[in-house]
């Protein structure tokens, strides 16, 4: 009798580092309806800021970024026409918005990153931006099948 193969699948989160503080900011404030919350942790042995945003193939999608320096809000705005992002420990500013920040001491195993398998997002390139401003139409409907 052949012997049946059981094959471990990795459901663990993969952390995928953003280029930049801005760029997170901008993830968790400025694109979603409402800011989401940002979970500060340890890393690596780095303090960082991350944020469950996504799942591939069971499995969350962390996106994070170095945390720079405490502070109990992630702060985003624009000034003078330019993309601000800061900590700040108040929300004072009504035409800033504010991403909470949770400090978490440890992170239980089902939060710690897997395996490191080779799943990957596949890639489509829009035509224009027009139609990469379209995907947010439908928000809450899947946008491909």
């Amino acid at each position: 009798m052949d012997k049946l193969e059981t094959s471990t699948v990795d459901k663990l989160p993969r952390y995928i580092q953003v280029h930049s503080t801005l760029e997170f900011t901008r993830l968790v404030c400025a694109l979603e309806r409402a800011p989401r919350v940002s979970f500060a942790h340890n890393h690596d042995g780095k303090k960082i800021l991350s944020v469950q945003m996504d799942v591939l193939q069971q499995k969350p999608i962390v996106y994070y970024t170095p945390l720079e320096r405490n502070g109990d809000y992630l702060c985003y705005g624009l000034k003078s026409g330019k993309e601000e992002s800061n900590i700040v420990n108040s929300t004072s500013d009504s035409s800033k918005l504010y991403s909470p920040i949770i400090r978490i001491k440890s992170l239980p195993k089902t939060l710690q990153p897997g395996n490191g398998t080779l799943d990957r997002y596949q890639p489509i390139e829009l035509e224009d931006l027009s139609s990469l401003a379209k995907l947010t139409w439908g928000f809450d409907d899947v946008p491909f099948p």
